[in-house]
């Protein structure tokens, strides 16, 4: 990890969505409910079962840190249900999640008021995007529901064409459509998945917020720093001295 004074400046932020600008828990959680029960075509026992295959206690509601359900794309878990025993093919399978994905960022929760949060980080000067293993579609209707869809310089689902977290295609597209360095972005998440996919790209800074399935302890290794959640970005930010600055771009 470079010392602080070492780093460019950071002058691009890519955000994951789930867990990261909406809470995991109070978004997510009863949706896994009902795609469970529509994978296991309202079989109980086996809507458990595929809850637990991809990382979801039934009873409890608890997810694990970097699990499917937690950080897998839409294909990724649609695979995993199908593994263990939902009745469908995997493609069908996905587009049904597709679809029940879209139509759940309807209820979502954000973490904070996201419309002043955004704009304040673009008239600070920063390029902005957000890369989940969601579809793009459900990403696109989020901003466009939270009202900060304006702000934003990038979008990208897994099905985008960037390839899937972890590996680094979204950073490296968000940085080619922003005209930034990897090591002028900043990229924002609640697993390993974003954090790795960061460190895969050479990103200046990896930041973990708590507001998803991680903990400290399971996102330690690939973060810099862990906030509670995305408000406390700006404020380190400052306090590392790392603000928008002269000679990211390319």
């Amino acid at each position: 990890m470079k010392k602080e004074a070492d780093r460019t400046p950071i002058a691009g932020i890519l955000f994951d969505k789930d867990g990261t600008l909406l809470d995991y828990a109070r978004s997510w959680v009863p949706v896994n409910y009902r795609i469970a029960r529509l994978a296991a075509r309202d079989d109980p026992a086996l809507a458990d079962r595929l809850l637990k295959a991809c990382g979801m206690d039934p009873e409890s509601g608890h997810v694990l840190p970097d699990s499917l359900l937690a950080a897998g794309s839409t294909r990724e878990i649609a695979e995993g249900m199908v593994k263990a025993g939902a009745p469908f093919t995997v493609e069908a399978l996905t587009a049904e999640f597709d679809g029940m994905f879209k139509e759940g960022a309807a209820a979502a929760v954000p973490v904070t008021e996201l419309a002043p949060f955004f704009a304040f980080l673009k008239a600070q000067g920063y390029r902005l995007g957000v890369a989940s293993s969601d579809n793009e579609a459900s990403i696109r209707e989020t901003a466009r529901r939270f009202g900060f869809a304006g702000d934003l310089d990038f979008v990208a689902g897994y099905d985008s064409g960037y390839g899937i977290k972890p590996e680094p295609g979204m950073v490296l597209a968000f940085c080619a459509a922003t005209g930034l360095k990897p090591e002028s972005v900043a990229v924002v998440g609640d697993n390993n998945h974003d954090l790795y996919m960061g460190r895969a790209a050479g990103v200046g800074l990896t930041v973990a917020v708590l507001t998803g399935t991680g903990s400290p302890a399971s996102l330690a290794a690939a973060s810099d720093h862990c906030l509670v959640d995305i408000t406390a970005l700006p404020g380190l930010l400052e306090r590392l001295g790392l603000g928008v600055g002269v000679g990211a771009a390319q």
